[in-house]
């Protein structure tokens, strides 16, 4: 067994190529060397890191987003997050975030640590925070952002994963280390 765990599975970069360019995204196919010594190739989602929050009410409900999501066509249920602009600290794109889309700001915030949500294909981290000591504001959404915000209790967040009315994965994740984390500390 330790063998196996000592063992290097490290692939190794030879060459690499741009297959399309976004605004957000960037697909890149590398060349890359496997550890058994062949050749294969990876394609891969370049994404400049995300953020997520799970913003706290004073009394206990969490705030949360509806909105409309193209690629799948339908409207799902979320925390606020959004992309880390370049340059930006990590914290400030949370805080930024939270009042952009939901109008809120928070005195207290605490990280929850990150996640990798598409490790075959993306080399996206999102970033998640708990928000707490929330005081209401005017949102300043993008001219492309349409959401409705609402609150809901932890434990209806709870039962909305487990029902299947939340399958938001970056939500979800942070959804469980927030309550594990509150578990703990209240």
């Amino acid at each position: 067994m330790n063998s196996l765990i000592n063992t290097d599975l490290t692939e190794h970069y030879i060459s690499s190529e741009t297959i399309a360019t976004g605004g957000l995204l960037t697909v890149k196919c590398d060349q890359v060397r496997l550890p058994n010594g062949n050749v294969s190739q990876r394609e891969y989602v370049m994404h400049p890191g995300a953020v997520v929050v799970v913003p706290l009410l004073p009394n206990g409900n969490v705030v949360l987003e509806k909105q409309f999501r193209y690629p799948l066509h339908q409207v799902f249920i979320e925390l606020p997050a959004g992309k880390i602009d370049a340059g930006e600290d990590i914290l400030t794109t949370g805080q930024r975030e939270l009042l952009e889309e939901t109008g809120y700001s928070a005195a207290d915030w605490v990280s929850l640590g990150h996640q990798h949500p598409c490790i075959g294909y993306s080399d996206e981290v999102i970033h998640m925070y708990l928000a707490r000591g929330l005081t209401v504001g005017d949102y300043k959404r993008d001219e492309d952002e349409t959401l409705v915000v609402f609150e809901a209790s932890f434990s209806d967040c709870l039962d909305m994963i487990q029902s299947g009315q939340i399958t938001d994965g970056k939500t979800i994740i942070a959804l469980l280390l927030a309550d594990k984390f509150l578990q703990k500390h209240i």
